[in-house]
């Protein structure tokens, strides 16, 4: 069992609360309901991305084996049986249906959607140059749509812009990480890295950065944002998107972060600090008024 657990990575969940965005931005806190299948999408998109790592790694385990720290991941090591995981993946991807089809049919349909993008991308696509990253970008929009209109919230363009924004930031600066750690290796682990430059990607994760900084500054002081939330004092919360952009570069390339956003964000003060302090900030000016 704690090897299966290893194999869920269920770190990796803290990505799935894009699924509760709708919530905060939709006032929804005080609907039972839709805080109900709020709840419901994010614990079938936690199941179902699990499913996706665990697949992902049965059919990566030959580069696992070559890379510095995913040698040591249960399957590659030997810990964990193939066949194991295999039942372990069928079980979890059945229950994430069935919490997917509670929330609501619409949900069900964008787990499903979401599990075949990432077969594609698992068996082919991660090979195709910037279209990976986009795919990836892709998943977390889909969480997005899956806890604002798979619940009935109708899903704000501005949080789908600064999503894709951030997403990108973070995609782009993986594969900032894998360069930096795979070093000679980095065909051999990830084919597609062969078609990646530090100097290409660094000037995606600067443009995407500016994108994440400005699409957010300007939803924070959009007339439509004011009247939604009731407040003009949003514009109070950039400094904080601001400086964990900034944080995360520096980790990237003076402590060789970047690789999991995840571990990164739980390991680094700074980063967890700025992510709370958002989070309670924002819900104060959102819930105060």
């Amino acid at each position: 069992m704690p090897e299966i657990l290893r194999l869920m990575r269920p770190h990796q969940w803290i990505k799935n609360a894009f699924v509760l965005t709708g919530l905060l931005f939709g006032h929804a806190w005080h609907d039972a309901t839709l805080l109900e299948h709020g709840l419901l999408a994010f614990v079938s998109f936690c199941l179902i991305s699990s499913t996706i790592y665990i697949i992902n790694d049965i059919i990566d385990i030959e580069e696992d084996k070559q890379h510095p720290s995913k040698r040591n991941r249960p399957l590659p090591s030997g810990k964990l049986k193939i066949s194991t995981a295999v039942a372990a993946a069928f079980v979890l991807s059945v229950v994430a249906m069935g919490i997917a089809w509670l929330a609501s049919g619409i949900v069900l349909s964008i787990i499903l959607g979401y599990a075949v993008m990432n077969l594609a991308y698992s068996l082919k696509l991660k090979h195709v140059v910037i279209l990976d990253v986009f795919i990836i970008a892709t998943g977390f929009m889909l969480r997005i749509l899956a806890g604002t209109l798979g619940i009935g919230i109708p899903p704000s363009q501005w949080l789908l812009l600064c999503g894709l924004m951030v997403t990108l930031f973070l995609g782009f600066s993986k594969r900032r990480a894998e360069i930096l750690t795979l070093s000679e290796v980095k065909s051999a682990h990830r084919k597609v890295l062969e078609h990646y430059s530090p100097v290409l990607l660094d000037k995606m994760i600067g443009i995407t950065a500016s994108g994440l900084i400005m699409s957010y500054s300007l939803y924070t002081m959009n007339p439509e944002t004011v009247r939604v939330h009731g407040t003009d004092n949003l514009i109070y919360t950039v400094p904080f998107v601001i400086y964990g952009v900034f944080r995360y570069i520096y980790l990237l390339h003076h402590q060789n972060r970047g690789s999991d956003t995840a571990k990164d964000m739980m390991r680094d003060p700074h980063l967890l600090i700025v992510l709370l302090g958002w989070a309670a900030t924002t819900f104060a000016l959102i819930a105060g008024k």
